[in-house]
Protein backbone atom coordinates (compact mmCIF):
# COMPACT_ATOMS: atom_id res chain seq x y z
CA UNK A 1 0.00 0.00 0.00
CA UNK A 2 1.35 3.38 -0.90
CA UNK A 3 2.05 6.01 1.70
CA UNK A 4 -0.80 8.29 2.70
CA UNK A 5 0.30 11.90 2.41
CA UNK A 6 0.25 14.34 5.33
CA UNK A 7 -2.89 16.16 4.17
CA UNK A 8 -4.83 12.91 3.94
CA UNK A 9 -3.66 11.88 7.40
CA UNK A 10 -4.86 15.22 8.76
CA UNK A 11 -8.24 14.70 7.10
CA UNK A 12 -8.48 11.23 8.67
CA UNK A 13 -7.70 12.71 12.11
CA UNK A 14 -10.28 15.45 11.52
CA UNK A 15 -12.80 12.76 10.57
CA UNK A 16 -12.06 10.81 13.75
CA UNK A 17 -12.52 13.94 15.89
CA UNK A 18 -15.83 14.73 14.18
CA UNK A 19 -17.04 11.18 14.73
CA UNK A 20 -16.12 11.42 18.42
CA UNK A 21 -17.97 14.74 18.67
CA UNK A 22 -20.98 13.18 16.98
CA UNK A 23 -20.88 10.27 19.42
CA UNK A 24 -20.79 12.71 22.36
CA UNK A 25 -23.78 14.57 20.93
CA UNK A 26 -25.70 11.31 20.62
CA UNK A 27 -24.99 10.48 24.27
CA UNK A 28 -26.21 13.93 25.33
CA UNK A 29 -29.31 13.59 23.18
CA UNK A 30 -30.08 10.20 24.69
CA UNK A 31 -29.71 11.57 28.24
CA UNK A 32 -32.03 14.48 27.46
CA UNK A 33 -34.56 12.13 25.82
CA UNK A 34 -34.61 9.96 28.95
CA UNK A 35 -35.04 13.01 31.16
CA UNK A 36 -37.81 14.29 28.87
CA UNK A 37 -39.62 10.96 29.07
CA UNK A 38 -39.39 10.99 32.87
CA UNK A 39 -40.66 14.58 32.97
CA UNK A 40 -43.60 13.75 30.69
CA UNK A 41 -44.49 10.75 32.87
CA UNK A 42 -44.32 12.87 36.01
CA UNK A 43 -46.48 15.55 34.39
CA UNK A 44 -49.04 12.92 33.39
CA UNK A 45 -49.16 11.47 36.92
CA UNK A 46 -49.49 14.90 38.53
CA UNK A 47 -52.33 15.67 36.11
CA UNK A 48 -54.19 12.49 37.13
CA UNK A 49 -54.02 13.01 40.88
CA UNK A 50 -56.59 14.81 42.95
CA UNK A 51 -54.56 14.31 46.11
CA UNK A 52 -51.64 16.24 47.57
CA UNK A 53 -48.44 16.44 45.57
CA UNK A 54 -45.00 16.14 47.12
CA UNK A 55 -41.54 17.11 45.95
CA UNK A 56 -38.21 15.58 46.93
CA UNK A 57 -35.65 18.08 48.17
CA UNK A 58 -32.49 16.31 49.17
CA UNK A 59 -33.42 13.66 51.70
CA UNK A 60 -36.85 15.05 52.58
CA UNK A 61 -40.23 15.18 50.90
CA UNK A 62 -42.24 18.42 51.04
CA UNK A 63 -45.84 19.11 50.14
CA UNK A 64 -46.15 21.36 47.07
CA UNK A 65 -48.96 22.92 45.08
CA UNK A 66 -50.16 20.84 42.15
CA UNK A 67 -50.27 23.93 39.91
CA UNK A 68 -46.72 24.91 40.84
CA UNK A 69 -45.39 21.45 40.13
CA UNK A 70 -47.24 21.27 36.80
CA UNK A 71 -45.89 24.67 35.77
CA UNK A 72 -42.35 23.67 36.73
CA UNK A 73 -42.58 20.34 34.88
CA UNK A 74 -43.97 22.02 31.75
CA UNK A 75 -41.11 24.54 31.78
CA UNK A 76 -38.60 21.73 32.22
CA UNK A 77 -40.22 19.82 29.36
CA UNK A 78 -40.01 22.88 27.08
CA UNK A 79 -36.34 23.39 27.92
CA UNK A 80 -35.52 19.73 27.29
CA UNK A 81 -37.34 19.79 23.94
CA UNK A 82 -35.33 22.87 22.91
CA UNK A 83 -32.08 21.23 23.94
CA UNK A 84 -32.94 18.10 21.96
CA UNK A 85 -33.80 20.16 18.87
CA UNK A 86 -30.53 22.06 19.21
CA UNK A 87 -28.57 18.82 19.49
CA UNK A 88 -30.41 17.40 16.47
CA UNK A 89 -29.35 20.44 14.40
CA UNK A 90 -25.74 19.99 15.54
CA UNK A 91 -25.99 16.28 14.83
CA UNK A 92 -27.16 17.00 11.29
CA UNK A 93 -24.27 19.39 10.66
CA UNK A 94 -21.77 16.92 12.08
CA UNK A 95 -23.13 14.11 9.90
CA UNK A 96 -22.90 16.26 6.77
CA UNK A 97 -19.34 17.27 7.57
CA UNK A 98 -18.35 13.68 8.41
CA UNK A 99 -19.78 12.45 5.11
CA UNK A 100 -18.04 15.20 3.12
CA UNK A 101 -14.65 14.47 4.69
CA UNK A 102 -15.18 10.69 4.43
CA UNK A 103 -15.81 11.01 0.68
CA UNK A 104 -12.75 13.21 0.30
CA UNK A 105 -10.56 10.75 2.19
CA UNK A 106 -11.87 7.80 0.16
CA UNK A 107 -11.05 9.59 -3.10
CA UNK A 108 -7.51 10.25 -1.90
CA UNK A 109 -6.92 6.70 -0.74
CA UNK A 110 -8.10 5.05 -3.97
Amino acid sequence: MEKINQETQEKIQQLQLLEQGLQNLLFQKQAFQIELSETENALKEVGKTKEDVYRMIGQIMLKASKEGIEKELKEKKDILELRIKSIEKQESRFKEEVETIRKEVMKRIK
